[in-house]
């Protein structure tokens, strides 16, 4: 997975590419830290457009990354979910956890 991290409309947007698994948790961690570090937009958006797989322990990531953007005061959102990763999603009932667009 590939992962890039930018600020637009006055948020943070993790924009993700490729299998979200356990195997992309460096590059998560990192992105995450990256838009928690200092005083930067109080929304983040973490971007799917580009995701065509992802398995339980995504869920945990993002499960952490809530988390700590709370305890940092801020929000989190997922964005541009489509086919069988917005599936998945829904079966895990995240929308009940997150914002999803």
């Amino acid at each position: 997975m590939e992962t890039s991290v930018s600020a637009t409309d006055g948020r943070s947007v993790i924009r993700l590419s490729g299998r979200f698994d356990f195997n992309a948790h460096r590059e998560f961690r990192d992105a995450v830290d990256q838009v928690l570090k200092g005083d930067g937009p109080q929304e983040i958006q973490v971007d799917f457009a580009a995701v065509d797989y992802l398995d339980s322990s995504a869920f945990g990531m993002l499960l952490m990354l809530r988390d700590k953007a709370r305890s940092s005061g801020k929000n989190v959102s997922l964005a541009n979910c489509r086919g069988a990763v917005k599936q998945v999603i829904e079966i895990a009932n995240f929308g009940k956890l997150f914002s999803i667009s």
